[in-house]
């Protein structure tokens, strides 16, 4: 009978510390990435995309009918979203037969 309560109790410890394993394992929240969401709405193409390099959150905003895009960067330490460059997609539109516009100042050769 020693032997038999004995037994009862180790797996009774065992499955307690299981099922501690079990909820601290699921209660954890997973990280949400929206990485290469797509949305549309009205006159507005939204996208999301992040750079591994520096983990950084970007969204890109292109209104269609003003051919006009805005990019912007989660800043996640003032929880808001910073402006990062606006982009008149116009200039990319040229008739057939002409040169593509120039590079935009300030950028560098790879």
């Amino acid at each position: 009978m020693d032997q038999r309560n004995f037994a009862i109790g180790v797996l009774s410890t065992t499955a307690a510390i299981m099922l501690v394993g079990l909820v601290l394992v699921t209660a954890r929240p997973t990280p949400v990435s929206a990485a290469g969401m797509t949305a549309t709405g009205g006159d507005y193409i939204m996208s999301v995309a992040t750079t591994p390099q520096t983990d950084e959150e970007y969204l890109f905003v292109v209104d269609v009918p003003s051919q006009k895009m805005a990019v912007y960067r989660f800043d996640a330490s003032k929880g808001a979203l910073d402006l990062v460059q606006g982009i008149d997609l116009s200039v990319f539109r040229q008739p057939p037969g002409q040169p593509p516009p120039g590079k935009p100042a300030g950028r560098r050769q790879p």
